[in-house]
């Protein structure tokens, strides 16, 4: 198998492409063997979205796997986060077979090393890819397999991240998207004295209401409108996976990743008094200044889960935020979770007796553009034209181009699949967001 042909499936964090055509039960067996042979571990552990292409890929991948004398234990289905669990309490390596927010027609693969380590393009996608794209003859000894149902498990490892004594009666509307938060947060919530409500629970790969995509606002109307006929306390958005969480307030406004972060690393802060924070590069002011202002040590990263994972091991970061709404914690293997993040929220909620508006008031210091993307034929000029133009301003290439004005800043960042521009900028107030954002897009999409 051409390495061409793998290059359109291997991404900067992930595995992820079109079904059959691009990704199907041969190309699965092939990355499976390649993953065995790479972390020369005795045993993987595997698990599995709703979508309807999962059955087969995970078991080619399984085969794949089993080839190479190294045992796989199958949980089945599973959301992301508890994959990330299980590869850190077993101490063994993980697969995920999911697309996220992707439609249908997408699959793909999360790949971790034993105890949840990121496997990203730096970290061993390379040699992964390179490993598949050749001949792996199966070894003496077959691998055995073996099921494992970790779900109870999981939750209660969820709840063990707040003081049950202090919950109160809450009023939750959940929007799982037919994805895995249909089948991972019930059991997470079973028992707590909140009242649950589940929009769209059922497991449904080929998502019959919308897209698994709580970062998208287009997506989150059901939900911001059952929050607000119901009167409920908070509204949770999960993606298909469940990795993600969106959170919406009580008056049905949608809460950024940015805010959400800032919000928990008070929480950390004051439980873990002086330690490291994370938030990634397009993370709002306001996050860093909350860090500072509850005596944490901050720390900016790039974006994506793989670099986020690397630099909390290496500081010992206690918490780390991303502004698509990936939150990570050091007690669970450095992996992300959107169940953690929303009990943890609940629990404010309940210790305060704040409505999260209010919570969030002293928070929310600007405003934004959200990530806006641009087709470009040559990110790379276009970032340096761009550069240039601003020369007199505070600059850095952590990743892409950050630009700070003082009263605003913008981040762009070419895409790593695509001819794209990605643009984040934040400034002071709406009407000043708005003529900058004007500003920059008119520098990207000058011909």
């Amino acid at each position: 198998m051409a390495v061409a042909q793998l290059d359109q499936i291997f991404k900067a964090y992930d595995i992820r492409g079109t079904v059959p055509d691009q990704i199907d039960a041969t190309v699965c067996r092939r990355i499976g063997a390649a993953f065995a042979r790479f972390t020369g571990a005795p045993s993987i552990v595997l698990a599995r979205d709703m979508r309807p292409s999962g059955v087969e890929l995970s078991g080619a991948f399984a085969d794949g796997v089993l080839s190479q004398g190294v045992d796989v234990v199958d949980l089945g289905l599973a959301s992301t986060d508890l994959i990330y669990y299980a590869a850190g309490k077993f101490d063994s390596p993980g697969a995920m077979f999911t697309a996220s927010h992707n439609p249908a027609g997408y699959n793909g693969i999360k790949l971790c090393l034993a105890g949840a380590k990121p496997v990203g393009e730096e970290t061993g996608l390379v040699e992964i890819k390179a490993m598949a794209a050749g001949e792996l003859p199966p070894t003496e000894r077959q691998g055995t397999r073996t099921e494992r149902d970790l779900v109870t498990e999981y939750a209660a490892h969820v709840r063990s991240f707040v003081d049950l004594g202090s919950l109160r009666p809450l009023r939750v509307i959940a929007d799982t998207a037919n994805g895995m938060g249909g089948y991972v947060a019930p059991r997470v919530f079973e028992g707590l004295p909140f009242t649950v409500e589940y929009l769209f629970a059922e497991l449904d790969g080929t998502f019959p209401n919308h897209p698994a995509d709580p970062i998208n606002h287009a997506n989150l109307t059901a939900l911001q409108a059952r929050v607000t006929a119901a009167g409920a306390d908070i509204g949770l958005a999960f993606d298909g996976d469940a990795d993600r969480v969106v959170l919406v307030d009580e008056g049905g406004r949608p809460i950024s990743g940015s805010l959400t972060t800032a919000l928990l690393a008070s929480v950390f802060l004051a439980r873990n008094p002086g330690s490291t924070i994370l938030y990634n590069a397009i993370c709002s002011k306001a996050v860093r200044e909350v860090i500072l202002e509850n005596g944490g040590v901050p720390v900016r990263t790039r974006v994506g889960h793989s670099f986020i994972k690397q630099v909390m091991l290496e500081t010992g970061a206690v918490f780390g935020g991303e502004h698509s709404a990936h939150y990570y914690f050091r007690d669970n293997y450095r992996a992300d979770s959107g169940l953690i993040a929303s009990v943890l929220v609940l629990e404010q909620l309940c210790l305060t007796g704040k409505t999260l508006s209010e919570l969030l008031a002293p928070l929310d210091r600007y405003a934004d553009s959200g990530e806006i993307n641009s087709t470009v034929t040559d990110p790379t000029s276009v970032v340096d034209r761009i550069a240039k133009h601003y020369s007199d301003a505070e600059q850095d290439r952590l990743d892409g181009l950050t630009v700070d004005l003082g009263d605003w800043w913008f981040n762009v960042r070419p895409s790593n699949t695509e001819p794209l521009l990605r643009l984040n900028l934040e400034a002071r107030t709406p009407k000043e967001c708005e003529a900058h954002t004007d500003e920059v897009l008119a520098l990207i999409r000058e011909n």
